[in-house]
């Protein structure tokens, strides 16, 4: 029992030391457990076109996320066949509302 409980204080303290800002969205930019409002490349391609813009996006709401934020949701939302470049965009309020948008370019 107090093995159990030393490593749940060192847990804690660990938890507690590191601040309140890490890594985080798909390509590692900054998170703060406050409020996060990131944007970022994902990908780039060959295709130089731009011409269409696909957005998918998906929420979530304490413990329930929904929604379909692939790059194939967008793709297909924009009519687009050939991905130029694919950026996303985070937005999150103390993990308790986050929203996930993924932006294609492409023809």
């Amino acid at each position: 029992m107090k093995k159990l409980i030393g490593c749940v204080c060192a847990g804690a303290m660990a938890v507690l030391l590191t601040g309140c800002v890490g890594p985080g969205g798909p390509a590692g930019s900054a998170y703060g457990m406050l409020y996060t409002d990131v944007s970022g490349p994902l990908l780039a391609t060959s295709n130089s076109g731009a011409s269409k813009v696909g957005e998918a996006k998906s929420t979530g709401i304490i413990c329930v996320a929904t929604g379909d934020s692939s790059i194939k949701a967008a793709a297909a939302n924009g009519g687009i066949t050939k991905i130029s470049h694919v950026d996303y965009h985070v937005m999150s309020v103390m993990g308790l509302y986050v929203e996930t948008t993924v932006t294609v370019y492409g023809e």
